[in-house]
């Protein structure tokens, strides 16, 4: 017998990648469980499932950076009371100082939705009854042909996960013009933010300002601190994007309608902006 919960949970986090550097990304995770009936004629309770896996994924994976173990082009070392991660990337070195927890550290050499998917199954299995023999979980994007992009950020404010400086999101983006859905800026944007770290400009520090990173000259650097702890990144400035304004999806949504009536003030624009699947901002001006 097979139970399936197609569409669980959404898994938005970012992984580092030898191409494309920093990535931010939002997968659909649907669940199938193989087993036979308990005594309650039940493969397992669809409550249990949200509650046991749904929690799992979300401790395991979500809201972190999720780092390939078994690629050569890492280094991770542990000082203090932070994890250092050095990862070498075609698009430059990036470098990060956060709490353990921030990151996914996942044995793989690249990450992508089947090692994700086959990390979570083999530490998830043995919360599961002896009469699951077997737990699948199928991550998927988000169907869409629309534009979108990959971003990455940190939420400082933020009293829950968001405050880790490198988690992400596959955002879609709609941009009217005119009340006119506009491809052209919608393809402008999502080029422009395309596997972009989105940084506040409040948290870009002085190389002489971190604690336990290195800077560079090719290199921005941010800091801050949060409830979770000290947070610390130095990535190449050719990956950033930085914005005078918090990050959180409404900001974004909001600046990018700035940045468009600033252009052209003779017309009226309303930006759709995503944070992952299924949930965002609307800012019109």
């Amino acid at each position: 017998m097979i139970l399936f919960v197609n569409s669980l949970t959404v898994i938005d986090f970012s992984y580092l990648d030898l191409q494309r550097g920093m990535v931010g990304e939002s997968y659909i995770v649907d669940v199938e469980l193989h087993g036979s009936l308990d005594e309650t004629a039940m493969v397992f309770d669809f409550a249990k499932v949200k509650k046991v896996i749904k929690q799992a994924i979300d401790q395991l994976v979500d809201h972190k950076l999720a780092l390939p173990m078994e690629c050569t082009a890492l280094e991770m070392t542990t000082e203090s009371e932070c994890s250092l991660v050095h990862y070498q990337s075609l698009r430059g070195t990036i470098s990060l100082a956060s709490p353990a927890e921030a990151f996914a550290c996942i044995p793989t050499a690249q990450i992508n939705e089947h090692s994700v998917g086959r990390f979570l199954e083999q530490l998830i299995t043995p919360l599961l009854p002896d009469n699951v023999a077997r737990l699948k979980l199928i991550l998927r994007p988000e169907a869409s042909t629309g534009f979108y992009y990959h971003y990455s950020h940190g939420l400082k404010k933020h009293d829950g996960n968001c405050q880790r400086i490198a988690h992400g999101h596959r955002s879609t983006i709609q941009i009217y013009a005119d009340g006119m859905l506009s491809p052209r800026l919608n393809k402008m944007w999502s080029e422009r933010w395309q596997d972009s770290y989105l940084g506040t400009e409040a948290d870009l520090c002085d190389a002489a300002a971190l604690q336990f990173l290195s800077g560079r000259d090719d290199a921005y650097c941010f800091r801050y601190q949060a409830t979770q702890g000290w947070f610390e990144l130095v990535i190449p400035q050719s990956h950033c994007d930085i914005v005078p304004c918090d990050t959180t999806v409404e900001c974004l949504a909001d600046f990018i309608a700035s940045e468009l009536k600033a252009i052209d003030i003779t017309k009226t624009y309303k930006v759709v902006a995503y944070e992952g699947v299924a949930k965002g901002a609307i800012a019109q001006c």
